[in-house]
């Protein structure tokens, strides 16, 4: 898979805190750098993501008991993850960051699951990988693993959509996985329904101004 520059980031959970810490991905460092704190619940949102540098809440995850189709919030502003088909794992969501018009890009989310690996791939619009999400399924601390790919892979606004929306996606598969009423919600499901994205009114969004 070339796509020129990458970067990688490692998702950790703490049973004890009941949360997930993102950091640099780096075998040689015993302490790698944190990037993201991210709280994990019961009540909606389910997923609270901080950023550790600016020591803010950058956004929030919230899937449900039987839609499929999980939100998310990011830097106030609101999306959701559409599901596009009943048995395989196809979702879109809608993209500011990745766009390259005033207009949102369509961002596609693609899975090939495995007895121990989930391999979430993220293409834009011309179908080019802009990033991975690796899950250990049957892992007790190290549960994943973030690559952002291309030319956006050190750009910290594709980082925080990549990060949010990414562990959206994958705290909404291990719950499709877990919960029959998710069956239900997949029976009724209306295939090709269409992702969004709301920009807070005049509010830059990763640069451009939202009116």
């Amino acid at each position: 898979m070339a796509v020129g520059q990458s970067r990688a980031l490692a998702v950790d959970f703490m049973w004890s805190k009941f949360h997930c810490s993102v950091t640099e991905f780096d075998t040689t460092n015993p302490n790698p750098k944190q990037v993201y704190d991210i709280s994990c619940g019961m009540l909606a949102p389910h997923l609270k993501i901080k950023s550790v540098q600016e020591d803010r809440q950058i956004g929030t995850g919230t899937v449900h008991a039987i839609s499929i189709s999980p939100d998310f919030e990011l830097h106030g502003s609101k999306g959701s993850l559409r599901a596009q088909s009943r048995l395989r794992t196809i979702y879109t969501h809608m993209s500011h960051t990745f766009s390259d018009t005033d207009k949102p890009a369509k961002m596609n989310w693609t899975s090939k699951s495995g007895f121990k690996t989930w391999d979430f791939i993220c293409c834009d619009e011309n179908q080019i990988p802009v990033a991975k999400f690796t899950a250990n399924v049957w892992a007790v601390k190290k549960v994943a693993k973030i690559e952002l790919l291309g030319p956006k892979a050190f750009d910290t606004a594709a980082m925080d959509e990549i990060v949010v929306v990414g562990l959206t996606l994958c705290y909404c598969m291990y719950l499709r996985i877990n919960n029959p009423l998710n069956l239900v919600g997949s029976a009724f499901m209306r295939s090709g329904k269409e992702a969004h994205i709301e920009a807070p009114p005049s509010q830059p969004v990763h640069g451009k101004i939202v009116d």
